[in-house]
C-alpha cells in the first residue's frame, strides 16, 4: 500500500504519512526453475533484518512462486527455520477470505513482532512463544492478490476511509487529508486474475508447494517419518483446512496410481491439520450463534432472549438458513461438484444461503456493540495491534523482502469473488475432516472461548460431528472422552481438551478469535503437542491408537470478562479499529497522527512520555526467557489459571523496548 515518510503538516494534523510510495523494482531476487515442474519458477532472497528471530542462525527466505494457470500468479511466501533442527514443517494460513497470512506471522505465531523504535522508526523483537520454537514455519499469502502476492504490479490508489482501491493513481480528493488517500503499487485489482472458490485456491497452493519444496527439498519432511507437513489455518481456515488437505491427499493418490507422474510431482506428506477458531460448516455450527450470544460461559448477554429466539427460529424455518444451505449444496453436487465457481445458478443459490444465514442468524449480535471477534471488547476492536501495517509499507522492509508491490492486508477482489460464488456455504466439509482421520492424519480443533464469529460451541459441535462420521471407534471413544485440563506450565491451566486418538478439541480460556495473540503460551503448547503427536493435555508421550482424555463430560468452566480497553485508531485499519468519533476527527483534520495512529495530542503517544530504565535492567529482561523447548506436565496445578491481558503484555513489551531505545541501547 503506502509508506511512512518525513513529517507533513496538514491543517491541524501532523502526519507521518505521505500520499505516494512506489516500491523499488530493483529487489535482487534469485530466480530458479522448479526441478519438478519446468512451468514453475521460484524467486527468493534472504530478508536480512526484516524479522529478528530468537537465534541468528535461523534460516529465512522470502519470495514468490510463479504458478501456472489462466492468469499470472506470483504467490508470496516467508519461510523461517526452527530454533532447533527438526524435520517438522508447518504451513500457516489466515482466513478472510482474502486476508494475508503475515497477520498471523507478525501478531500471532511467527518468530517476531513489530515494535515502535521512535518516530517513523520500527524494529522487530523475537516472540518468546513463536511456533518456530517447535517447527520450521512457512507463511503463504493466498489466494493471488492477497498480502504481497500479485498478478501484475499495478500503480493505483487506496482511500483509507472506505478501503476502496483504484487504478491508475488518482490525486487526493479535494478536502481529504492526504494521509488517508495513498498511492502505491498493488496487484491489478482484476477479479479475473484470482480464484473464486476454496477448491481452486487449494490447487493453486498445491502448485505453489510443488515449487517451494522443489526449490528447497531440505525442508520437505521425509515421508517415512512420523513428522511431516502440518497445516494450521484460522477463521476462514475452517474452509481452507479441510478442502486443502483433501485436495492434497487426492493429489498424493494420483501420484500413487499413476494419474500424476511421480517423477514430476512431490508428495505433500500431511501429518496434522489444525483449525484455529474456524468457521467450518453452518449446517452444524449455525445454531450456536444465538446460543453463544446469550448463554456463553462469561455471563454476558449480547441480546435479549426474544431476539435470540427469533435468530434461532430463522435457522429452521421454511425458507430459512438450513433450507438455503440444502438448496445450495444440492445444486452444487449436481451441477458444480468440482466447485469451479463457473455455474451461475449454483453461485446464486449459495450466495443467497450465505446472505440468509448471516443476516438472520449471525448479524443480530451487532446490536450488542461488541466485537464479533471478542465478546469482551466493545467495537471497534483494535486488537491485535496493527503496528506491522506501518512497518510493512516502509521502503527498507520492502527492499529487505524483495517486494515490488505494497502490502494489501485484505484483497477486495478475492472477497468479492468468494462472495459471488457463495463459497462460504459450499460443502459439506465435515466428511472431508472425517476422511483425514481415516487416513491417519491428526485433526485438532483449537478455539478461544471469547470469539463469537467462529465460536467454540460451534467448533465443539463440529468436532463431535467429525467423530461420528469417522467410524464407530471415533464415534464412541471421542464422544465419550472427558475434558482434561490443558496444563501449560507448572502454575497455569490454559483450557480444557477432549482427545481420542488423532482427534482433539481444545477450548482455550480467555482468548478471542486470534487465539495465539491472546494466549501465546497456551496456543504454542497445544500446537507443539499436536504436531508431535503427544497428549494435548500434558505433553506426555502416548499411544494414539488407544489414548483418550478423562474428566468432565462438558467444558463448563465459567469466568469473568476483562474490561474493554479504548480502541487504538490505526489509519491502515480505519474501518475496524477507529470509532465514529475518531473518523470524524480525521475528516475534520483534528488530532495528531504518529506512526500511523491517531492521537488527540502528541503527548498521548506512549513513546513521548516513556520513562527511561537502566540499560542493565533492559539487558537482563531481554535474556531471561528460555526460547526453546516444549513443556511436559508432571502434575496438575492446584489453581485453574489466571487471566492474562494480552494488551498489557504488549504494552509492557513496548515500554521495555522504548526504554532501551531512549538510553541508546539499540534494537533487541
Amino acid at each position: 500500500m503506502r509508506l511512512l515518510q518525513p513529517l507533513l503538516v496538514v491543517g491541524s494534523i501532523i502526519s507521518a504519512l505521505v500520499n505516494a510510495q512506489f516500491p523499488s523494482s530493483s529487489v535482487n531476487l534469485t530466480t530458479v526453475t522448479s526441478p519438478v515442474d519446468g512451468n514453475i519458477t521460484v524467486s527468493y532472497k534472504i530478508p536480512t533484518g526484516a524479522c529478528k528471530t530468537a537465534y541468528q542462525n535461523q534460516q529465512q527466505y522470502t519470495g514468490w512462486v510463479s504458478v501456472p494457470g489462466p492468469f499470472p500468479a506470483n504467490m508470496f511466501f516467508w519461510f523461517v527455520g526452527a530454533r532447533e533442527p527438526t524435520d517438522v514443517l508447518t504451513i500457516w494460513l489466515n482466513g478472510g477470505p482474502g486476508v494475508s497470512s503475515l497477520f498471523g506471522m507478525f501478531t500471532e505465531v511467527g518468530p517476531c513482532e513489530v515494535v515502535e523504535k521512535g518516530l517513523n522508526q520500527y524494529d522487530t523483537v523475537a516472540r518468546e512463544w513463536g511456533w518456530d520454537r517447535a517447527s520450521n514455519m512457512l507463511f503463504i499469502d493466498q489466494p493471488n492478490q492477497v498480502g504481497f502476492s500479485y498478478d501484475i504490479a499495478t500503480n493505483g490508489s487506496m482511500d483509507l476511509f472506505n478501503s476502496n482501491q483504484s487504478a491508475p493513481p488518482q490525486p487526493v480528493p479535494n478536502g481529504q487529508l492526504p494521509a488517508t488517500f495513498l498511492n502505491g503499487t498493488f496487484a491489478s485489482l482484476n477479479g479475473n486474475n484470482t480464484v473464486n472458490t476454496t477448491e481452486t485456491a487449494a490447487m493453486a497452493i498445491w502448485h505453489m508447494l510443488q515449487g517451494f519444496l522443489g526449490a528447497f527439498p531440505q525442508y520437505n519432511p521425509p515421508n517415512n517419518t512420523a513428522l511431516g507437513v502440518n497445516l494450521f489455518a484460522e477463521s476462514y481456515g475452517g474452509k481452507y483446512g479441510p478442502v486443502f488437505s483433501d485436495v492434497w491427499e487426492r493429489q498424493n493418490e494420483k501420484r500413487q496410481n499413476g494419474t500424476l507422474s511421480a517423477n514430476k510431482t512431490l508428495e505433500i506428506h500431511l501429518t496434522s491439520l489444525g483449525i484455529v477458531n474456524g468457521c467450518i460448516d453452518d449446517q452444524v455450527q449455525a445454531k450456536y450463534y444465538p446460543a453463544m450470544a446469550i448463554n456463553n460461559t462469561y455471563g454476558f448477554k449480547a441480546m435479549n432472549d426474544v431476539r435470540a429466539s427469533l435468530a434461532n427460529g430463522s435457522i429452521y424455518a421454511t425458507g430459512g438458513c438450513l433450507d438455503h444451505i440444502r438448496q445450495c449444496r444440492t445444486a452444487e453436487s449436481t451441477y458444480d461438484a468440482n466447485n469451479t465457481g463457473q455455474v451461475r445458478e449454483v453461485n446464486d443459490l449459495c450466495a443467497q444461503a450465505y446472505s440468509n444465514c448471516y443476516n438472520n442468524v449471525v448479524s443480530p449480535y451487532a446490536e450488542s456493540g461488541r466485537s464479533f471477534y471478542d465478546i469482551a471488547r466493545k467495537s471497534p476492536d483494535s486488537f491485535p495491534p496493527s503496528t506491522y501495517l506501518e512497518y510493512f509499507n516502509t521502503a527498507g522492509f520492502q527492499q529487505a523482502i524483495g517486494s515490488v508491490v505494497n502490502f494489501t492486508m485484505t484483497s477486495q477482489a478475492v472477497w468479492d469473488n468468494f462472495q459471488a460464488t457463495g463459497d462460504y456455504m459450499r460443502g459439506p466439509l465435515i466428511p472431508k475432516l472425517a476422511g483425514l482421520l481415516e487416513r491417519g492424519i491428526r485433526v485438532a480443533f483449537i478455539y478461544g472461548d471469547r470469539d463469537y464469529i467462529c465460536n467454540w460451541m460451534g467448533g465443539e459441535a463440529a468436532s463431535l460431528s467429525v467423530a461420528l462420521q469417522a467410524g464407530s471407534v471415533y464415534g464412541s471413544r471421542f464422544t465419550s472422552a472427558g475434558y482434561a485440563p490443558i496444563i501449560v506450565n507448572d502454575s497455569y491451566i490454559g483450557g480444557v481438551v477432549r482427545q481420542f486418538g488423532n482427534l482433539s478439541f481444545s477450548r482455550i480460556y480467555q482468548a478471542g478469535h486470534s487465539v495465539p495473540a491472546y494466549q501465546p503460551e497456551t496456543a504454542f503448547q497445544v500446537f507443539a503437542r499436536v504436531v508431535l503427536g503427544t497428549s494435548v493435555s500434558t505433553g506426555d508421550q502416548i499411544d494414539l491408537e488407544h489414548y483418550n482424555t478423562t474428566g468432565d463430560a462438558e467444558a463448563t468452566h465459567t469466568d469473568k470478562l476483562p474490561d474493554s480497553p479504548d480502541p487504538t485508531c490505526w489509519l491502515r485499519a480505519m474501518q475496524t479499529s477507529c470509532s465514529d468519533g475518531q473518523i470524524s476527527m480525521l475528516q475534520k483534520g483534528e488530532g495528531v497522527i504518529l506512526n500511523g495512529v491517531l492521537y488527540s495530542a502528541s503527548s498521548d503517544w506512549p513513546l513521548a512520555t516513556m520513562a527511561p530504565t537502566s540499560t542493565q535492567a533492559a539487558s537482563s529482561s531481554s535474556s531471561s526467557a528460555v526460547l526453546t523447548g516444549v513443556f511436559t506436565a508432571t502434575s496438575t496445578p492446584k489453581s485453574g489459571g489466571v487471566v492474562r491481558d494480552p494488551q498489557n503484555s504488549f504494552a509492557a513489551l513496548v515500554a521495555f523496548f522504548a526504554g532501551a531505545v531512549l538510553l541508546g541501547a539499540g534494537g533487541l
